[in-house]
């Protein structure tokens, strides 16, 4: 069968969100209480083992690839193959200009289903990135759930409507062309 990279994008704003905290993996109890905070949902069919695409999306060296256009690069913690739980990389990118570190951590971990990863110092006032690998067809649908705030109060609020949540959708959307051409050609 021959395999078309799908992409299905919901971008959505919820007020009064209670997210789950996760046990003791050293995330900030800052998860707590939030009024408002922006998310989207991705969907992409890819022509790979779930396994596979699991490990994929999980490489650093990958995801390295994957954000070239931001000159982005693992700069501390696990700098280079395959992240597991409670492993924590520090990245360095480019965004408007404007050179940004992020610590992320992996809080959940059930390989081939799912894993996910959490800002634990960076420039959002939080953010949580799930991954979710169904078999499909032959392949796999990759489901990735983004959940952020940024900083700043109100001018945060306005920025996240007007450009932050939309540029950072269009980056997990580019990453993962990324990794069905990679996926594919491997």
């Amino acid at each position: 069968m021959a395999w078309a990279l799908a992409v299905d994008v919901v971008l959505s704003l919820h007020n009064d969100i209670n997210c789950e905290l996760v046990g003791s993996t050293g995330v900030s109890k800052r998860w707590q209480d939030r009024s408002m905070t922006v998310s989207f949902t991705c969907r992409t069919r890819i022509g790979m083992e779930p396994g596979e695409l699991f490990d994929l999306s999980r490489n650093v060296d990958a995801h390295v690839g994957s954000m070239a256009k931001s000159r982005e690069r693992a700069v501390a913690g696990v700098v280079s193959g395959l992240l597991s739980e409670g492993d924590e990389v520090t990245w360095q990118a480019w965004h408007f200009a404007v050179p940004l570190r992020m610590s992320s951590r992996i809080t959940r971990f059930r390989f081939p289903e799912s894993f996910t990863d959490e800002q634990v110092r960076g420039p959002f006032r939080f953010f949580r990135h799930m991954h979710e690998f169904i078999p499909d067809d032959g392949g796999t649908l990759m489901i990735d759930r983004v959940e952020f705030a940024a900083p700043f109060g109100v001018v945060g609020r306005i920025a996240e409507k007007a450009f932050l949540g939309r540029y950072l959708r269009n980056l997990i959307e580019k990453r993962n062309e990324y990794l069905a051409r990679n996926g594919a050609a491997a």
